[in-house]
């Protein structure tokens, strides 16, 4: 099989060579000079931009309303880009047709950016990977006859479709166009696979076909591990290269940091393999996908949370890292089937933002207290890293601290860390660092630096602050402003460390706030140096030379907010230095969304979820109106321009239906066992090959649902027999982790298998209690869980197929037996444009359309409790009912649907949850691990009629029901953000 792929592959190799030869020779930067890029950035406008990023896709949040305050609190965060991938599975699920409308329109996503301010990294695959079903892939590939993401003619034609269009729809949103797109990634991790591997003709192919749809950006290419595959393969016109990088690796449990995960030597590489473009970390991990039966993301979270991002991100930005993209930036929900089968309904991976939106975890506030430095330290951009080599003991003396310089033109930066980055203890120090006043050891005024365990920092030589020079600071910076006369410098360290800084210049020095005895003050090398210990009581010093330094400890930093929002007509919101290091700081608790100065009047945005007392630190004098969150509110302005003001919190009342109190309706779902059911419309299974290389074929006719169009959720077979007496049943099916499936034997149960994590496949027998003579059919329910990825180039994983592989009826030929089978109404054609081509399975209920708004169901039997009543033996019943919400404006309150069955932890009962026609849940409660599903304001109308569905399959003799279910709301936050809409 090898061997003739790779021979179909090379028989098209001349058409490719001749279009190779035929490409545009400016491939690699496009033809445009407004983004342009070096060894050390990439460069916007002639500006330098560290692109600080975090992953976010559009299609796992449904609800375009909400993409402005996801890219607001990115902004906010310190960012300045989003990566995003397009799922191609969603905008072409029939070969041929593709749409991007309603909930898939990447148009308002584009705008929404814009508005925030946010550069965009397109990522449109074809492949994507990104843990949805087929990586991206849509199911109709599974029967191309030819391995996947290589240069053949028959895969190359299959996309060039999407590509065209995609590429079409993103081509207009270049800032060349006036939008937020400045860089595309085409392919995804193209890192691995059967030869010819790496293919450069296939390669550059991919990105032929988006210069033709109109991209002249820049490419970047992301692989998998720092490779080096394509750089120094080709003209200099090849992409910016990038790679990925998942240190801690996936599904552990959080008690221990795995050894030898931490990448020193990845700034090396980057000098051997790719030296003339920035240093760029495309997937640096910011979380983990949670698997079937896993710890749930709040373990995720903490895991990957602010110790992680300060030993292994500082780690990076001690490469000189300036396109620094984190891996999920934002989480979002595996919706209508899209996920792939090792994943649950939760995509919340454990970001910085939640899968609800909100920015409650710390690793939001720490990666703010970075991204915030960085965009604060222009010099950053062009430091040069030193090879890490000898790190251990340099500049400290202490073997057990291993510390890399990033050197610039006057400005440098040293990241310290302990040489066992898993290390736990406390190491002290001091370090002599390199200054334009010579070689200090520090620090000067007794004492000693600390480096607790699983910590990182960054010390700084010869920093700029607006024209003062910081000569060497042992505290972190947060960030730094100029007003006029005025300079501020906020800078932090860990509880009870002791850090000192010297400035040059600066004359006399006084305490303003805080203890008079909190700072030790002297003057050596022409500067004034200060140290403190930082505790949640700030200390402010101001200096003769008109700055004021804020001394705090790291958690009171992450109260401090700066939102660059210049709005002028080049630039419009994206932050550029000019502006960025002159609006105002913010001290205000859960949220800035944006401060505007004009006309003496401050306007700010921001969100609370508690009476927060604020400080705007850097107005004018002669400022006589502060409004928040558009009310007017009284202020006081000190001597020094600080402005102070209340924010009063006042929590709303909340009113969410009883889903136990309320009126239910329930139909009987699975009417397919009934002897006199009528299944003439049915697929019949009348391949008797399949063009899905993936697997030989088990059956005299093919089985696999992708054959026959189906790709989502669950499907149905029967067949019909006579019986001889007695027979037994052999059934091997197919359907991902954690999948299951029932037999029936007309309306008489056989038997189940409920799932395991592990079992991809599960092979059963049996005994049906068939009487001679008697004519039977045969109904097999099974639930697919999505298709594999397909991470190698040229295999066919996504192709592994779903439904019954192989079977056997004592005393019958297999081909006596003819099937039938059904999925989504449709298959391929699908009837729901507005949901997409996988929100739906092969259930009854679905196949009627019950699932959506405005389903016949007054005729239906009365349930007293829906799904709480349940079943009392195996089947599927679809329980709906409709109710209002009223929730109150101006806050912001995710709802969540809760499952619990606390007292039977094992009963084997699936649940699919549709709200308004959305499938946003598959609850398998004898695995595990989501109980909770959010749903977001759009897919619940919060002022208006809800519909609410849920299918409950019993797969045990003793039938099973939800025990309680309830919806939930989660963290109230009294927000400024308006535009809540569908």
């Amino acid at each position: 099989m090898i061997l003739k792929i790779i021979f179909a592959a090379f028989s098209v190799a001349c058409i490719f060579v001749q279009q190779l030869a035929a490409l545009d020779t400016s491939l690699g930067g496009g033809s445009q000079d407004i983004v342009t890029w070096d060894k050390h950035s990439i460069m916007v406008r002639g500006q330098r931009v560290i692109f600080f990023s975090g992953e976010f896709h559009p299609f796992r949040l449904p609800a375009p309303g909400l993409w402005l305050d996801v890219f607001q609190k990115i902004k906010a965060m310190g960012f300045n880009g989003v990566s995003f991938y397009v799922n191609w599975a969603l905008l072409e699920g029939k070969e041929g047709d593709f749409t991007a409308e309603g909930v898939f329109a990447l148009e308002p996503f584009f705008e929404a950016a814009k508005t925030a301010g946010i550069y965009l990294l397109a990522r449109p695959g074809p492949y994507i990977n990104a843990e949805v079903s087929g990586g991206g892939f849509p199911g109709w590939l599974s029967r191309l006859p030819t391995g996947l993401r290589t240069r053949n003619s028959t895969y190359m034609d299959a996309t060039q479709n999407y590509v065209s269009n995609i590429g079409g729809i993103i081509a207009k949103a270049q800032i060349t166009n006036g939008g937020p797109v400045i860089l595309v990634q085409p392919e995804n991790e193209y890192s691995s696979g059967d030869p010819p591997f790496p293919d450069p003709v296939y390669f550059r192919a991919v990105e032929q076909q988006y210069r033709d749809a109109g991209i002249v950006v820049p490419f970047i290419s992301n692989d998998n591990s720092p490779h080096g595959f394509f750089y120094d393969q080709g003209p200099p016109e090849w992409p910016i290269y990038g790679h990925d990088s998942y240190p801690m690796g996936f599904n552990d449990d959080i008690s221990e940091w795995p050894v030898d995960a931490l990448p020193t030597n990845y700034g090396d590489l980057h000098e051997e393999m790719a030296p003339n473009t920035p240093y760029s970390v495309i997937e640096c991990q910011g979380g983990s996908w949670d698997p079937w039966g896993g710890y749930g993301y709040n373990k995720t979270a903490a895991r990957q949370g602010p110790e992680y991002q300060r030993v292994f991100f500082k780690n990076f930005y001690s490469f000189g890292v300036t396109i620094f993209n984190i891996y999920m930036g934002v989480g979002g929900t595996n919706w209508g089937n899209m996920g792939y089968p090792e994943g649950y309904t939760s995509y919340d991976y454990g970001a910085p933002i939640t899968e609800m939106r909100t920015v409650e975890r710390e690793n939001f506030s720490e990666l703010k207290l970075q991204a915030m430095f960085l965009q604060s330290s222009p010099a950053y951009a062009t430091a040069i890293p030193q090879n890490n080599t000898h790190a251990n003991g340099s500049y400290t003396g202490n073997l057990n601290i291993a510390t890399t310089a990033v050197l610039g033109n006057r400005t440098n930066f040293f990241v310290l860390r302990h040489a066992d980055y898993t290390d736990t203890s406390t190491a002290k120090y001091h370090v002599t660092l390199p200054t334009s006043k010579g070689n200090i050891t520090i620090p000067q005024l007794g004492g000693s630096l600390s480096l607790v365990g699983r910590d990182s920092k960054l010390h700084v030589t010869d920093y700029d602050v607006g024209g003062i020079n910081l000569l060497y600071s042992t505290a972190e910076i947060f960030t730094w402003r100029n007003f006029g006369n005025h300079h501020i410098l906020v800078v932090y360290g860990g509880p009870g460390e002791t850090h000192e800084l010297a400035i040059q210049g600066s004359g006399t020095t006084r305490i303003v706030e805080g203890p008079q005895n909190s700072v030790k003050f002297d003057k050596k090398q022409d500067s004034t140096i200060m140290q403190y210990t930082a505790s949640d009581q700030r200390t402010i010093v101001e200096l003769s030379n008109g700055l004021y330094i804020y001394l705090l400890d790291r958690y009171s930093a992450y109260n401090y907010w700066s939102i660059d929002l210049p709005s002028d007509t080049v630039s419009g919101n994206y932050t550029n230095t000019t502006t960025f290091l002159s609006t105002p700081i913010v001290k205000a608790g859960y949220l800035v969304r944006s401060i505007k100065v004009t006309d003496k009047t401050i306007n700010l945005l921001g969100d609370f979820n508690s009476t927060t007392e604020i400080e705007i630190i850097g107005a004018d004098n002669d400022i006589s109106t502060l409004v928040v969150n558009n009310e007017p509110t009284e202020f006081q302005q000190d001597s020094h321009g600080v402005i102070k003001a209340t924010v009063n919190f006042k929590g709303p009342d909340i009113s969410l239906p009883v889903l136990s109190e309320i009126s239910w309706k329930v139909l009987d779902t699975l009417p397919e066992i009934q002897k006199d059911y009528d299944d003439s419309r049915w697929m019949k299974a009348s391949l008797s090959r399949s063009n899905n290389t993936e697997r030989n074929l088990s059956t005299p006719m093919s089985l696999y649902a992708s054959d026959y169009g189906f790709h989502s959720g669950y499907i149905l077979y029967r067949t019909n027999f006579t019986s001889n007496g007695g027979e037994s049943l052999h059934l091997e099916t197919q359907g991902g982790s954690a999948y299951g499936h029932s037999v029936w034997l007309n309306d008489t149960f056989v038997g189940s298998f409920s799932g395991e994590i592990t079992a991809y496949s599960w092979n059963q027998t049996f005994g049906l209690p068939a009487k001679k003579g008697q004519r039977y059919t045969i109904t097999v329910l099974i639930d697919q869980m999505g298709y594999e990825e397909n991470g190698s180039a040229g295999s066919s994983d996504m192709k592994t197929p779903r439904g019954i592989l192989n079977y056997s009826l004592s005393g019958f030929k297999q081909s006596d037996l003819s099937w039938k089978m059904t999925g989504n109404l449709g298959g391929e054609s699908y009837r729901d444009r507005i949901r997409g081509p996988l929100n739906e399975g092969g259930l009854f209920a679905e196949r009627q359309g019950y699932h959506l708004p405005g389903a016949p169901i007054s005729s239906w039997k009365n349930s007293n409790l829906g799904p709480m009543e349940g079943l009392r033996e195996p089947g599927v019943a679809f329980y709906a009912t409709t109710f209002k919400l009223d929730m109150p404006t101006g806050y912001d309150i995710p709802i969540s649907l809760s499952f619990a069955n606390n007292t039977d932890t094992t009963s084997s009962i699936r649940c699919q949850v549709y709200v308004n026609g959305y499938q946003f849940g598959k609850w398998i409660h004898n695995i595990g691990p989501q109980d909770i599903f959010p749903v977001p304001e759009g897919i619940w109308d919060y002022h208006g009629e809800n519909y609410l569905a849920v299918s409950l399959w019993a797969l045990e003799k003793g039938g099973g029901k939800v025990e309680k279910l309830d919806l939930v709301a989660g963290p109230v936050v009294q927000s400024s953000y308006p535009g809540r809409s569908k």
